[in-house]
């Protein structure tokens, strides 16, 4: 299996603003509560996916977050490494189709209008890259992993 880091450094960033804007910090605010002295520019960098953090570093932000650096790295091996092709997430366009959440509601549009070009019998499922899923979430107003949990709800929560 071959690992695509810029993927992985780019959703581990992701997670970690993620849980840093979940607690309503800015970046300076997170800064103070870390343990050694790094600049703004480096944590930015790591939120960004564009350098690489140590296992330490991690560590230290993740306890400076409160959250356990394991359970991260779970979430971001399980974005990276799920059943779709590395860095991609799968979509069921029917359970997207059928959600009734207000915020949804370009993505819904969206699914249903792949549901309505499809022939009978086609997959409804659809893999989605990092990008497609940042642009989807800015779409429906929501952060990027609230959007990717959102969808994985969906797909578990719907008949076999």
């Amino acid at each position: 299996m071959q690992i695509d880091t810029a993927a992985y450094q780019r959703v581990l960033g992701d997670e970690l603003r993620s849980l840093r804007k979940q607690r309503g910090w800015t970046r300076k605010e997170l800064n103070r509560r870390l343990q050694s002295d790094i600049s703004l520019q480096t944590l930015a960098t790591y939120e960004l996916g564009t350098r690489q953090c140590s296992v330490v570093r991690l560590v230290e932000i993740c306890v400076a977050l409160g959250v356990p650096a394991h359970q991260v790295l779970a979430r971001v091996h399980e974005r990276v490494f799920g059943d779709a092709p590395a860095g991609h997430l799968a979509v069921n366009l029917a359970a997207v189709a059928a959600d009734a959440r207000p915020q949804l509601q370009p993505l819904r549009r969206w699914a249903q209008g792949r549901l309505a070009a499809l022939g009978p019998g086609a997959a409804t499922e659809v893999h989605l890259d990092l990008p497609a899923l940042e642009y989807m979430a800015q779409l429906c107003g929501i952060g990027t992993v609230d959007l990717i949990r959102t969808l994985r709800d969906l797909d578990a929560n719907r008949p076999r």
